[in-house]
């Protein structure tokens, strides 16, 4: 998990919640930075029938290293601004992924 991740998540004992702030139709998908407590990401595809939700989730799976299952949109389906939870990963001072 990068410093980024690390630094827009807040713990919980089954895991972290994230602020996310997303960017569809970009280049590239990618983690782009933090600001104020939130994690921007951009994705390629388009806000149309949940493609964009898709690769948010693909996206911040690979970043905080667990399945796709494990990554749930808990608010914010329909917007840009998402607070998502992910399951299994707590954020520890040092900064470690644990369970």
């Amino acid at each position: 998990m990068s410093a980024l991740a690390r630094s827009a998540s807040r713990e919980r004992p089954q895991g972290c919640y994230v602020n996310v702030r997303v960017t569809t139709r970009a280049s590239t998908n990618r983690v782009v930075g933090e600001k104020d407590g939130v994690l921007a990401v951009a994705v390629a595809a388009p806000p149309v029938d949940g493609a964009a939700n898709a690769q948010v989730i693909k996206l911040l799976a690979k970043e905080y290293d667990v399945r796709k299952s494990a990554i749930t949109i808990v608010k914010g389906e329909k917007s840009r601004d998402k607070v998502v939870f992910v399951e299994g990963v707590t954020v520890s001072i040092r900064g470690g992924k644990g369970t």
